[in-house]
């Protein structure tokens, strides 16, 4: 922030409140002179007041603000939680701040990923709620999305980006896949800014209807990673060990569906193809049921577009969260269907979605067969591969390693 910005007199971001927890409120006054005068409300103040009081003086001083009058209410917010607030209100000021004050990475948030990794869940989680990240990984969902998107108000998606990015730094998912849903349109590329950095996974990109919406998407992230390789070259990276970033367009239109392989192929960085039944119910003008008939047509569409296109088909989510054995039903159907996987709303929905994707006996017993006359037929230099009188197609054989795999990963 410059010396010249003309700031607001006072800015606030984050929540207060008796029913607030891993989280704070903070009110920002630019001062004169006078340093940073925080006054503090903290639940933890007797052991961490001192630091707090602390990093609130040292991240205002990075962001170009060294006086100032801070009204701090801590409800027990993690470190990247209250640099996120604190930026956020700076923002709000009208201060110009280029990469903000960056929580380190933790080591535990530095784990990879990979294309042909399971995605039999992935929990949807606000971007601008700190308290449902803390614990997500515990739920062992094979992906954590932290969503910018139709989760967070509109006066909030400023905050969301910050939030998201320091959580990218900082939280371990205990392995899932670290994912985030960006915005629509310019907005989405926007926030790639604050994600593409920090150790994203995969990029979900919504409501898409045409290849274009999924290429400016891939152009903007490699011109960003291209700056980082830059930034590397003379030791001012923020980014020092990510790999490439996957992409899963989500199709939410009739139009989308239509052109769904064009969407599937778009990119070579797209990993799976998913649909999002809401908005294309929403779309048709028709209401959403459980039983899915109005979504037959586009999800076959999404599941035929993602196999011809290479990639994984995901299913929508499943927004009853009471309704144990419709979520059960809905899956087997999805499964059926060729599905390999289905998004949650709910942590208590993951352990349902990983039990009705599992391969059944009958199913773990046929794979196996077609794995072991794949092994003999290249331990023999065969070619060609047989079961009984049947002749095995490749991507017969990979469906069936694939299914052992899952059944070793689950046990």
């Amino acid at each position: 922030m410059t010396a010249k910005t003309e700031l607001k007199d006072a800015a606030e971001a984050g929540r207060k409140g008796p029913d607030v927890r891993s989280d704070c409120w903070v009110k920002i006054a630019p001062a004169a002179g006078g340093g940073i005068e925080v006054r503090l409300n903290s639940k933890v103040e007797s052991l961490y007041g001192d630091s707090i009081r602390q990093l609130v003086a040292d991240e205002l001083k990075s962001l170009g603000l060294p006086h100032a009058r801070v009204e701090l209410e801590d409800a027990g917010a993690l470190p990247f939680v209250l640099m996120a607030r604190i930026e956020t209100a700076v923002r709000r000021l009208g201060g110009h701040v280029e990469v903000g004050y960056l929580p380190e990475f933790s080591d535990a948030a530095k784990y990879p990923t990979t294309r042909e990794r399971f995605r039999r869940s992935r929990l949807y989680l606000p971007g601008n709620e700190p308290k449902f990240m803390l614990n997500a990984g515990l739920h062992k969902p094979d992906g954590v999305i932290l969503d910018l998107e139709d989760s967070v108000p509109p006066a909030e998606k400023d905050a969301a980006r910050i939030m998201v990015r320091n959580a990218l730094r900082t939280l371990d998912f205990t392995g899932a896949e670290r994912m985030v849903r960006i915005n629509q349109g310019d907005m989405g590329l926007e926030d790639l800014e604050f994600v593409v950095p920090h150790n994203v996974h995969v990029v979900l990109i919504p409501k898409v209807e045409t290849p274009d919406q999924v290429t400016a998407v891939d152009q903007r992230i490699q011109q960003i990673r291209d700056a980082s390789a830059r930034e590397r070259a003379s030791q001012t990276s923020i980014l020092s060990f990510q790999s490439g970033v996957f992409l899963m367009p989500i199709i939410e239109s009739a139009k989308g569906a239509i052109l769904a392989y064009e969407i599937a192929t778009a990119s070579p960085n797209i990993v799976a193809l998913t649909i999002g039944v809401e908005d294309y119910t929403a779309d048709l003008g028709t209401e959403r049921t459980n039983e899915g008939r109005e979504t037959f047509w586009a999800r076959c569409q999404v599941v035929n577009a993602a196999r011809a296109a290479g990639v994984q088909p995901i299913d929508s989510v499943f927004a009853d969260v009471s309704d144990v054995e419709a979520l059960r039903a809905s899956v087997r159907e999805a499964k059926s269907l060729g599905f390999e996987g289905k998004g949650c709303i709910h942590p208590r929905q993951i352990p349902i979605i990983h039990e009705a994707f599992a391969p059944t006996p009958a199913e773990l017993d046929k794979a196996r067969k077609i794995v072991e006359a794949f092994n003999q037929a290249q331990s023999k230099g065969q070619g060609v591969v047989s079961l009984g009188s049947k002749m095995i197609d490749p991507p017969v054989v990979k469906r069936a390693l694939r299914t052992v795999q899952l059944a070793e990963t689950m046990k």
